[in-house]
C-alpha cells in the first residue's frame, strides 16, 4: 500500500510499522527540497495516474526493511562518510574542478588561465559563485580570505540577472554566448521539451523526441528558463508511466562514446563536466552538499565490505584487463545464464540464511575457484548481488555524488533530468561507472524478459532504488509525509538509469569542443612569441596546402607499410575509410601472425576489429564514431594524425 492510502490512525501509530519506518529509515535522498517532478502522483486523478497507482511500491518498502535490518545486525564501528563544513565545500569543489589556486594570494596559475578561458557564461558564473560562498564562509569563521572575487574575475563584466541568485559572467569569448548558435529549429525542440503533446500515430518514429548533447546543457536551461513558450507550458505533464524514447541530434563529428579519449583528456572532460553540472543545477536552482569519504579498513582475499577500487586492484593481480570485480561478473553472467526467466527474481527474497552462508562460502573460496555457481538458488544469487551493493563501504554511486543523483528527481524537465544524469555519469570515478553499467546492462536483460520473469522497468526500479541511494554512512530521515512521493522519484531515478543508459554513457559533444579548445589554448600559452609566430605562418601555410587538395593519409602500423592516401569530400564518413583500408589490407601480403587480429578462412579480416582514431593536434587521442563525417572532423583539426588500429579492450 501506498503511505498516503493509509489511516491516519495506522499512520500515527507509535508500533505500526509504517511509524518505525519514518521514524530510523535513512533517507533516499538527502538535503534536498521537493518540487513538482511527479505531484501529479498524488493529485490527479486521471487514467495515467490510475495506472500508476497499480504499480504497488511494497517492494520498496520490503527492500527498505531488509537494508534495516542487515544494518541492525552490523556493529556500527565507524560511519565512513561525512559532511564537509562551510567552506570545505567549496575548497573541495574547486581542487575538483581544478581550480584550487583561486583562492591562494599568489593567484591562479597558466593552466587555470586557460581553463577560465575556455567556459561558457552559466559555467563562469558557477565558478564566480563558488569563490563568492568561500569568501562569505571564511568571513563569518573571522579568517580574511587571501583573494577577492573580483580579482580573479577583474577583466570580466558581471551583470545581475532577475531571476537566478547567482552573478553571470559575460562569455569571455564571442562564440561563447551559446544561445546565439542555437538553431532556431532546436531551440524549439529545446522549449517544448516533452510538455508538447504530439498527436498519436501507428509510426514509431513520430513518437520520438530529440534530445540535442551539442550545446551547453546549463545554456539549454538559462534559455528554457527565459523563454516565453517555456512560461506559459503548464506546470504538470501529463504522463501515462512510459519513458519517451529520444534520439540525439545529428552531429557531423558522431558520437563520443565514454572509453573513446585518452586518458589526459578525460580527466579534462571529468574537470569541466563538474562545472557543468554545478552551472546546470545553479540555473535550476538546486544545490548539492557533497560528503567527503574518509579511509576504512581494507582486506584481502575477500568480496564482501571491500572498497570497490581495492577489489579491482586486488583482481588485476589476476585479470589485468578487468575494470569491474570479477566476482560481480561470474554472478551476473550465473544470473544471465540461469535466472533471466526465474519468476520475480530480485523481487522475491532468497533464504536469509542460505544467503548468508554464500557469502561466507564466496569470502573463503571464490578465489581458489572452487566455488559452484550452479548448487545455488537463483533468488538466494540475486538477493547476493544486492547485499553485495549495498555492503560496499562508499555506495556505487559514491559519496561525493550519490546525493547529486538523488537530486536529479527535483528536476521537473525529463530532458534535463538525461542532461544531470549524463553529467554524472561522466564524472564518476572509472571504477565506479564500469560496474554501474555492467549492473544497469544486467538489468536491462532481466527487464527484457519481462514476459517470463513478471519484472518490468518499474519493479526492478522500485527494487533496486534503496539498494543504491540508500547507504549506512549517510543517514537521515525521510520527511514525513513525504515517504510515498520520495520512494516514487528516487525509483524513477533508476528507471531513467536503466532505460537511458545507451544516451548516459556517451560524452557531450560541447564538452569534447571545450577540450578542443583548452588543448589549442595550452599550446598556445607554452609557445614563444617568435617561435609561435614562425609555426603560424609555417602552419597556415601547410594548412592553406592541404585543405586545397583535401587530402588526408591514414596510418595502419604494424598492418600496412605505407600509408593509405584518401581524398576527402563531405559524403566520406569514417566506416567508408575503414572499409576502404580492410580491403587493400585483404589485398596485400600481410602476416597476422604477429598481431592479434582474427583472419578468417578465406583470408579476410572482419572489418568491425579497426577503428579509425584521430591523434594529436588539439586533442589527445580521439576513437571515432564510424558515422562521423571525416572532412568536418579535419576541418576541426587540421594537425591530427588519423591511425587505424583495433580498439583497446573496455
Amino acid at each position: 500500500m501506498y503511505a498516503n492510502s493509509m489511516p491516519a490512525a495506522v499512520r500515527n501509530c507509535p508500533h505500526s510499522k509504517f511509524a518505525q519506518r519514518s521514524e530510523s529509515s535513512p533517507s533516499i535522498m538527502n538535503q534536498m527540497r521537493p518540487q513538482h517532478f511527479q505531484e501529479q502522483l498524488s493529485s490527479d486523478c486521471s487514467s495515467s495516474q490510475d495506472s500508476l497507482d497499480t504499480l504497488s511500491m511494497d517492494d520498496f518498502w520490503s527492500e527498505v526493511e531488509n537494508i534495516k535490518e542487515s544494518h541492525r545486525t552490523e556493529p556500527d564501528e565507524h560511519l565512513d562518510v561525512k559532511t564537509p563544513e562551510d567552506g570545505d565545500f567549496e575548497i573541495d569543489w574547486l581542487h575538483d574542478a581544478g581550480l584550487s589556486t583561486l583562492i591562494k594570494e599568489d593567484g591562479r596559475n597558466d593552466d587555470e588561465e586557460v581553463l577560465l578561458s575556455t567556459l561558457t557564461r552559466t559555467q563562469s558564473a558557477a565558478v564566480q559563485r563558488r569563490l563568492e560562498n568561500y569568501t562569505l564562509s571564511m568571513r563569518v569563521k573571522s579568517k580574511q580570505p587571501v583573494r577577492d572575487v573580483r580579482d580573479i574575475f577583474s577583466g570580466s563584466k558581471i551583470s545581475k540577472t532577475q531571476d537566478t541568485k547567482c552573478s553571470v559572467i559575460d562569455a569571455l569569448q564571442p562564440d561563447q554566448h551559446l544561445e546565439n548558435l542555437l538553431p532556431e529549429d532546436e531551440k524549439r525542440e529545446a522549449c517544448s521539451d516533452e510538455h508538447e503533446t504530439t498527436s498519436p500515430t501507428q509510426d514509431e518514429i513520430s513518437k520520438t523526441k530529440f534530445i540535442s548533447f551539442d550545446i551547453s546543457y546549463s545554456e539549454q536551461a538559462a534559455i528554457l528558463r527565459n523563454s516565453v513558450q517555456y512560461k506559459k507550458l503548464p506546470k504538470k505533464r501529463n504522463d501515462d508511466g512510459t519513458l519517451p524514447q529520444y534520439r540525439r541530434c545529428k552531429n557531423k563529428l558522431g558520437v563520443t562514446r565514454i572509453g573513446d579519449l585518452s586518458v589526459q583528456d578525460m580527466k579534462k572532460i571529468h574537470t569541466l563536466a563538474l562545472i557543468e553540472l554545478t552551472a546546470l543545477f545553479d540555473v535550476l536552482d538546486l544545490e548539492v552538499k557533497r560528503h567527503k569519504t574518509v579511509k576504512t579498513k581494507t582486506y584481502d582475499n575477500k568480496i564482501f565490505g571491500v572498497p570497490l577500487t581495492h577489489l579491482i586492484e586486488n583482481d588485476q593481480r589476476i585479470d589485468p584487463n578487468t575494470k569491474v570485480p570479477l566476482f560481480l561478473k561470474e554472478l551476473l553472467s550465473c544470473l544471465e545464464e540461469n535466472g533471466l526467466e526465474t519468476e520475480g527474481i530480485l523481487r522475491i527474497s532468497g533464504s536469509v540464511a542460505r544467503i548468508k552462508n554464500l557469502q561466507k562460502e564466496l569470502d573463503a573460496n571464490f578465489y581458489q575457484k572452487c566455488f559452484d555457481w550452479k548448487n545455488a538458488h537463483q533468488n538466494d544469487l540475486a538477493g547476493l548481488l544486492k547485499m553485495f551493493i549495498r555492503e560496499l563501504p562508499y555506495p556505487l554511486l559514491t559519496a561525493e555524488y550519490v546525493t547529486a543523483f538523488a537530486t536529479v528527481k527535483d528536476i521537473s524537465d525529463q530532458i534535463q533530468m538525461i542532461h544531470a544524469l549524463n553529467l554524472l555519469v561522466v564524472i564518476l570515478p572509472d571504477a565506479y561507472r564500469a560496474t554501474l553499467k555492467l549492473l544497469l546492462e544486467f538489468l536491462r536483460k532481466v527487464i527484457d524478459k519481462e514476459k517470463k520473469n513478471k519484472m518490468n522497468l518499474w519493479n526492478v526500479s522500485t527494487i533496486m532504488a534503496p539498494n543504491l541511494f540508500m547507504h549506512k554512512g549517510i543517514p537521515n530521515k525521510i520527511p514525513d509525509g513525504k515517504e510515498k512521493q520520495q520512494a516514487e522519484k528516487a525509483a524513477n531515478v533508476v528507471r531513467m538509469l536503466i532505460h537511458y543508459q545507451d544516451l548516459l554513457w556517451t560524452i557531450p559533444c560541447f564538452l569534447v569542443a571545450q577540450v578542443r579548445k583548452l588543448n589549442e589554448n595550452s599550446n598556445k600559452k607554452y609557445d614563444k612569441r617568435l617561435k609561435n609566430l614562425l609555426k603560424k605562418i609555417h602552419t597556415d601555410k601547410h594548412d592553406k596546402q592541404q585543405q586545397l587538395n583535401k587530402v588526408i593519409k591514414i596510418q595502419a602500423p604494424q598492418l600496412l607499410k605505407d600509408t593509405m592516401e584518401v581524398q576527402l569530400n563531405s559524403d566520406i564518413v569514417v566506416r567508408d575509410l575503414v572499409a576502404k583500408f580492410q580491403t587493400q589490407l585483404n589485398s596485400s601480403n600481410w602476416d597476422a601472425t604477429n598481431t592479434d587480429v582474427t583472419q578468417r578462412n578465406n583470408g579476410s579480416t572482419d572489418c568491425s576489429e579497426f577503428c579509425l582514431y584521430e591523434v594529436g593536434g588539439n586533442i589527445g587521442e580521439h576513437c571515432l564514431d564510424p558515422d562521423a563525417l571525416i572532412l568536418e572532423l579535419y576541418r576541426i583539426n587540421p594537425q591530427a594524425e588519423w591511425v587505424i588500429k583495433q580498439r583497446a579492450a573496455l
